[in-house]
């Protein structure tokens, strides 16, 4: 049995994007009569830094303004005029950054990752009659790409919020109606090893949220930002309300898939688990037993819903996991099973990776030599 230690993490306050003002310095005045060339204005970044939230620049910075410094005249003295100090925004890992028109400047990745958002303006010289230029000016948007290793997907009333305090000491608000979690609540896994899974859970999906119904894009912008997505259904299907369609358990894992690939195609090649949650329900496994039947040959029955709704292509899923999340009944074996595809994922991209870089090296002249200097 695994043995896991969880927190909460409070995101009452969540905050995942931000827009900001940015301008670079402008440069400083020339010298006409000795030729003087005045120093360039400072640049503005992005600068990634460990501890850092949107939420904590969005606090400390109000105005959300941030500006290079004026670059220094030429003079008598120095004619040579010295640059404008830079101007750094420090940002989380995992960071985006884009226009106010989605054109990408550049990603946050590791530690220290730098993006230069606004170049500040040239000095004063003899090119420009000795007067200098302003610096770039622009909006930006900080956008978080990842805001937890797994994301909860269902629609309303399948038991997430349950399911995420059973995991783990989160206290999402719970309750026998739907759309009960409006803002992402999430609740980090803390393994014997020290390692740490974050789950979130993420607003209720309704049908047609790719149109933007219900929270729509909203949900559908949080699933885009987890590594890997955790299906959960009730066991006995789901109705949204009186005059809805009722749709099995089946159904609603064929509805999940064809928002997500509504919105995104790309949702379909993010590792997927399927947790079948309220097992402690009178009949719970002869349901679990269909269910399971009709994932195995998901083509022939899927034909018992709507054209439009048929997923083009169906959710491969990891690890189905029946579990309640009332009595307990198969948590452990549902964070081992999160635990192990997560790893398996890790070890992919970090394969994947030591590859990229060999080819690289291979191709560079640094190897060639290497390997000339072997020969000899």
């Amino acid at each position: 049995m695994v043995r896991v230690d969880c927190v909460r993490l409070n995101f009452g306050n969540f905050v995942d994007n931000l827009r900001l003002y940015v301008r670079g310095g402008s440069g400083g005045m020339g010298l006409p009569r000795l030729g003087g060339h005045g120093g360039d204005g400072g640049d503005v970044w992005v600068v990634a830094t460990q501890n850092m939230t949107l939420k904590r620049i969005k606090n400390k910075y109000p105005q959300k303004r941030f500006v290079g410094e004026t670059g220094g005249n030429s003079s008598v003295r120095a004619l040579k005029g010295q640059k404008g100090k830079d101007k750094e925004i420090l940002a989380p890992v995992g960071i985006t950054v884009t226009t106010d028109d989605g054109r990408k400047l550049g990603e946050l990745n590791a530690e220290g990752d730098r993006v230069r958002v606004a170049k500040g303006g040239a000095g004063g010289s003899v090119h420009s009659a000795f007067e200098p230029s302003k610096g770039q000016t622009k909006h930006i948007r900080l956008d978080l790409k990842l805001i937890a290793d797994v994301g909860l997907v269902g629609f309303p009333n399948a038991g997430k919020s349950s399911l995420l305090t059973a995991m783990s000491n989160a206290t999402p608000q719970i309750g026998s109606y739907s759309f009960t979690t409006l803002k992402p609540e999430i609740g980090k896994l803390m393994y014997k090893d020290h390692k740490q899974i974050s789950v979130a859970d993420l607003p209720g999906l309704i049908e047609g949220a790719h149109i933007n119904k219900g929270m729509g894009h909203k949900f559908l912008k949080h699933v885009e930002r987890t590594k890997q997505l955790l299906f959960v259904v009730d066991v006995y299907g789901f109705q949204l309300a009186s005059k809805t369609p009722f749709r099995s358990a089946f159904e609603t894992v064929q509805l999940l898939t064809k928002e997500l690939e509504l919105y995104k195609e790309e949702f379909m090649s993010k590792s997927a688990l399927l947790v079948v949650n309220k097992m402690d329900l009178p009949g719970a496994e002869d349901k679990l037993q269909e269910l399971k039947e009709n994932l195995e040959k998901p083509d022939q029955f899927s034909q018992m819903l709507p054209e439009d709704m048929i997923p083009r292509k169906n959710m491969i899923f990891k690890h189905v996991v029946p579990v309640s999340a009332t009595t307990g009944f198969g948590i452990d074996h549902l964070k081992s099973c999160i635990r192990e595809s997560l790893d398996e994922e890790t070890a992919v991209e970090t394969r994947a990776f030591h590859q990229e870089r060999l080819q690289a090296l291979r191709g560079s002249s640094t190897y060639s030599h290497c390997v000339k200097m072997q020969l000899i």
